[in-house]
C-alpha cells in the first residue's frame, strides 16, 4: 500500500501565502491533496477478513474432523476393549476347562495307579498263596504217601498176624464163651458173652468196641460196668494192643456187674 508523506516544512511554506500578492489563491485551495488509501485499506481488510474466515472455517472443519476421528478412535478402542474382554473371558473359560480336564486326568491317573497297585498286591498275594498251597499240597502228598506206606505195612502185619490170630481167636471164643458179631456200623464190633450169670446161663453180656481210631474205645456196654475200671482196661489195651487179655478182663468186669 502506498502512502503520501506529509512534510511540515513544505506544508507551512505552502499554507503561508505572500502577504503582498493580491492574486494569491484561497486558503482552501492552498491545502494539499492528501490520499489516505482507505479503499485499499478496506480492500485489504476485506481480503484479510475473507482469509481469516476461511482460516476459521478450515480450523473448525479440522477440529470437527479431528473430533469425529477421535470419537471414531475412542469407539474403536471401546470395541477393541470389549472384544479383548470377551476374548479374555473365552480364554478364561478354556483355561478353567483345561485345568478341570488336567485335574480329572490327574485323578484318573491316580486311581489307575491305585488300581494297578491293588492288582499288583493281589497278584503278589495270590502268588504267595499259590506257593503256600503248593507247599501244603506237597506236604499233604508226602503225609499221604507216608500213611499209605504205613497202612500197607500195617496190612502186611495184619495179614501175617491173621495166621496166628485165627487159632487164638478160636481159643478165646471157646474159653470165654464169646461170640463176635457186627455192630451194624463200620469199624465197630460187638462182643457177646454167654454163661456169665450162674443163675441164668443163657443170659448175655456184651460190649461194642470201636476200632476206627488209633486208640480203641468202648461205645456201648450191657450191663454197665464201673467207668474207672473200664478206663483202666482200655488204657492197658491201647498200650499193649493185646486183645486177648482185654477180652478176658472185660468178661470179668461184666460178670462182676451182673452179680
Amino acid at each position: 500500500m502506498s502512502a503520501t508523506l506529509f512534510e511540515p516544512s513544505l506544508s507551512v511554506g505552502t499554507l503561508r501565502p505572500p502577504l503582498t500578492s493580491t492574486t494569491a489563491p484561497s486558503m482552501a485551495d492552498s491545502l494539499p491533496s492528501i490520499n489516505f488509501g482507505f479503499e485499499e485499506l478496506r480492500d485489504r481488510m476485506a481480503r484479510f477478513t475473507t482469509k481469516f474466515d476461511d482460516f476459521i472455517e478450515q480450523g473448525r472443519k479440522r477440529v470437527l474432523e479431528e473430533r469425529n476421528q477421535f470419537r471414531m478412535n475412542v469407539t474403536e478402542l471401546h470395541e477393541d476393549q470389549r472384544m479383548k474382554k470377551k476374548d479374555i473371558e473365552i480364554l478364561s473359560l478354556k483355561a478353567s476347562g483345561h485345568a478341570q480336564t488336567i485335574q480329572k486326568e490327574a485323578q484318573e491317573t491316580a486311581e489307575m495307579h491305585a488300581a494297578l497297585a491293588a492288582v499288583e498286591t493281589q497278584r503278589s498275594e495270590r502268588a504267595a498263596t499259590r506257593d503256600r498251597l503248593k507247599t501244603q499240597i506237597a506236604e499233604t502228598q508226602r503225609l499221604i504217601a507216608q500213611r499209605q506206606e504205613a497202612q500197607r505195612q500195617h496190612a502186611q502185619r495184619l495179614d501175617a498176624q491173621a495166621h496166628f490170630n485165627a487159632p487164638e481167636l478160636d481159643f478165646w471164643q471157646d474159653y470165654l464163651c464169646l461170640r463176635i458179631e457186627g455192630a451194624g456200623v463200620p469199624d465197630r464190633l460187638k462182643f457177646v458173652y454167654t454163661h456169665a450169670d450162674e443163675r441164668d446161663w443163657e443170659r448175655e453180656a456184651w460190649f461194642e468196641l470201636g476200632m476206627g481210631r488209633r486208640e480203641y474205645e468202648v461205645l456201648h456196654c450191657r450191663p454197665k460196668v464201673e467207668p474207672e475200671e473200664l478206663e483202666r482196661a482200655l488204657d492197658k489195651l491201647n498200650e499193649s494192643r493185646d486183645l486177648g487179655v482185654f477180652l478176658k478182663g472185660m468178661r470179668e468186669l461184666l460178670v462182676k456187674a451182673m452179680r
